[in-house]
């Protein structure tokens, strides 16, 4: 029998990050699917929703058995990238403001895979 002891794990904000990006991206969907007419912004709105889940999943999945240093730093740089990214087209969508940092989260998010890669490979 397994035995689990609860005191033994740690709080992960990694992990509460990702879970709290899945819900938002489920609100999201569900508000770009029924409460928006403007095609763009329910594009947006998606796509941000798209990438928050996605990275969300993968942030809460991976935070607990990621702990060397770089590993967590690419799971840091998902959780900004996701932030910029997701953040900036949901704000785009819902405010008319420019999703100026659209682009920044994306490189985030792409130099945090790489970084997470990198750790895998070097295990």
């Amino acid at each position: 029998m397994l035995h689990y002891d609860r005191r033994q794990r740690k709080p992960s904000l990694l992990a509460f990050s990702g879970a709290l990006f899945a819900a938002l991206a489920v609100a999201l969907g569900a508000y770009a699917a029924h409460g928006v007419a403007d095609a763009h912004a329910q594009s947006n709105l998606q796509t941000a929703a798209l990438y928050a889940f996605g990275h969300g999943i993968a942030l809460a999945a991976l935070a607990a058995g990621t702990s060397r240093s770089l590993g967590r730093a690419g799971l840091y740089l998902l959780l900004i990238g996701t932030l910029l990214f997701s953040g900036s087209l949901a704000l785009a969508a819902l405010t008319q403001i420019n999703a100026k940092l659209a682009p920044v989260g994306g490189i985030g998010l792409m130099l945090g895979w790489l970084l997470w890669a990198l750790d895998a490979i070097r295990r």
